[in-house]
């Protein structure tokens, strides 16, 4: 089935769904076997982890190790899955050799924030997708730019996408959070509002969003996992 018509068929049985509900039904009934759940392990990703830990601890976590991660991540990380009873996160990294040709000093984050998330994130996360026909990601409206018109259902020209808190509010989020006495990324009580790389994050802007401090330098907003089809042309607006 086409990707396009595949959509539409998921949003007749599914589209009124979200949160637990559309993770129940995309990991046991639409793509059984056949899905993973993509997670920074960043400021929100408890909630969304825990929720996929509840309908099946089994299920495929990729875990973008960029190796440029904040220390306190990756043992947030460990933490999250111990508590929650994760059974198969898998730590993807960059290629050595790739690492080694194209940022010897590891700093093309600095000259060329684009290439580095490319390097580092993009081409991974494509190697550790294959065979997947889905992919969850934690995107929600509420991070505003290009989010706020974020479905629940869309495709990245080889796959299914679901993002199953895309139209929650932060009420929701709040409240689901508390209601499973979730424990905070430990550079929450620094400031920070969303956490990716060391070098490319800050705390927010005052008066941005949630995710002003993510490259702020750069006038970047998104990494490129989000923003591309896998053929090479820009997404769909996401």
């Amino acid at each position: 089935m086409h990707l396009d018509a595949q959509i539409a068929d998921l949003a007749a049985r599914y589209g009124a769904l979200d949160g637990a509900d559309l993770l129940r039904a995309v990991i046991h009934e639409a793509f059984p076997g056949r899905i993973a759940v993509v997670s920074s392990f960043g400021a929100e990703a408890a909630l969304g982890l825990a929720m996929v830990a509840e309908v099946d601890p089994a299920t495929p976590v990729i875990f973008l190790n960029t190796r440029k991660h904040f220390p306190e991540t990756l043992a947030y990380r460990d933490a999250l899955i111990a508590r929650l009873g994760l059974t198969d996160v898998r730590s993807v990294e960059p290629d050595p050799s790739a690492i080694a040709g194209a940022d010897p000093d590891g700093l093309l984050w600095q000259r060329n924030p684009d290439a580095c998330c490319y390097l580092r994130k993009v081409v991974p996360l494509e190697e550790s997708l294959h065979g997947f026909a889905a992919w969850v990601t934690g995107r929600k409206r509420v991070h505003g730019g290009s989010r706020t018109a974020l479905p629940t259902l869309e495709h990245d020209g080889r796959r299914v996408k679901i993002n199953p808190f895309a139209r929650w509010s932060q009420s929701q989020i709040d409240h689901a959070w508390q209601a499973r006495d979730l424990p905070e990324h430990p550079m929450i009580p620094f400031g920070y509002t969303s956490v990716g790389c060391m070098p490319c994050t800050r705390e927010p802007v005052p008066g941005g969003g949630r995710r002003s401090g993510r490259w702020a330098e750069f006038g970047k907003t998104e990494c490129g996992i989000h923003g591309q089809t896998w053929d090479g042309g820009s997404g769909g607006g996401i």
